[in-house]
């Protein structure tokens, strides 16, 4: 059993972890739960490469990060929903990859759609990451590594549509096109596990838990109170997490020694995800029965069409 809980910290589990010496790529680490999950992973002593969209961000929490890092600190543009600037970012990381990240993501958005046709939720949360892993695989399968990708507990209940995973012939509904982006994003983690974990890569989910961020800056305080993060009187839902709470499961995710190994999991509050019932908060748990591995493989599938359809994957893409 885990040390660590609900309330443990990212910089806790990161003071107690040694990543001397390897190599995390962390997305979306210049906000929200990205700069907790870097604060964590560099006081473990990991050297970063943090993908961001906003540079000059980026740089700014880095520089807070350097007095306490154990490591280096690299910053590199990353925008998820370009694969060009997927394949540049990926082309600058050299050498073996002992950790992949795919922390980035967004909720609502102005425009529903990229000029491509693509969900923004879509392509940023699942499909950027699906192929800066196919990127990188060679890197991480180099010496083993780790693969924690980030869902949320708006999975549940939330099956893909495989046959319209860009809500290109239904109604567009920005919540529900954001929780099923993230019940992709489990269903890649347990397929990336299966088809990678004989090469040494070994892939999780990871449900962070509820907290303010940058996430909810386009919900407005009508849907924040629906949710119930925004209580009637307008002060924040006190079962709400810290951001570095939030960030606390990844960095274990990344670093537990009992993790070694293991893979196809989901994890919350630093421990397995126990499986969401009647009687279950709708911010925890984690529900089964949308992670179906035939789903699973048609996700993989649709998702390299979609990436072909745009530009030829490069790099090992192993279907089996």
């Amino acid at each position: 059993m885990s040390e660590f809980g609900p309330e443990t910290t990212a910089d806790e589990i990161g003071r107690s972890a040694d990543l001397c010496g390897r190599r995390v790529v962390l997305t979306g680490a210049s906000s929200g739960i990205g700069v907790e999950t870097a604060r964590g992973l560099a006081l473990a002593g990991a050297d970063l490469v943090l993908g961001v969209r906003d540079v000059d961000a980026g740089r700014t929490v880095a520089d807070a990060l350097a007095p306490e890092a154990r490591g280096d600190i690299r910053v590199s543009a990353l925008d998820l929903r370009d694969l060009a600037s997927v394949a540049s970012f990926a082309d600058g990381i050299t050498g073996p990859v002992d950790v992949l990240i795919a922390n980035a993501g967004v909720s609502r958005t102005p425009d529903p759609h990229l000029p491509n046709g693509f969900d923004v939720r879509f392509a940023t949360n699942h499909l950027g990451h699906f192929a800066l892993a196919l990127h990188l695989l060679p890197q991480m399968a180099a010496r083993g590594a780790r693969l924690v990708v980030l869902s949320s507990a708006a999975h549940k209940g939330m099956p893909v549509h495989v046959d319209d995973l860009n809500w290109q012939t239904r109604p567009h509904e920005l919540g529900r096109a954001y929780a099923e982006s993230k019940t992709a994003n489990i269903l890649f983690a347990q397929e990336a596990n299966r088809r990678w974990s004989g090469d040494g890569v070994f892939a999780n989910a990871v449900l962070p838990g509820s907290a303010l961020t940058g996430l909810q800056r386009h919900h407005g305080d009508e849907l924040m109170r629906q949710i119930g993060f925004i209580q009637p009187d307008g002060t924040p839902n006190p079962i709400l997490k810290t951001v570095a709470q939030a960030a606390a499961t990844t960095v274990w995710a990344a670093t537990a020694p009992e993790l070694k190994g293991r893979g196809g999991l989901v994890l919350e509050d630093c421990a397995e995800a126990l499986p969401a019932g009647p009687d279950t908060h709708p911010w925890s748990g984690y529900d089964a029965s949308v992670a179906d591995p035939e789903a699973a493989r048609l996700l993989w599938d649709h998702s390299i069409a979609l990436l072909a359809s745009i530009a030829p994957v490069r790099g090992p893409a192993p279907l089996s």
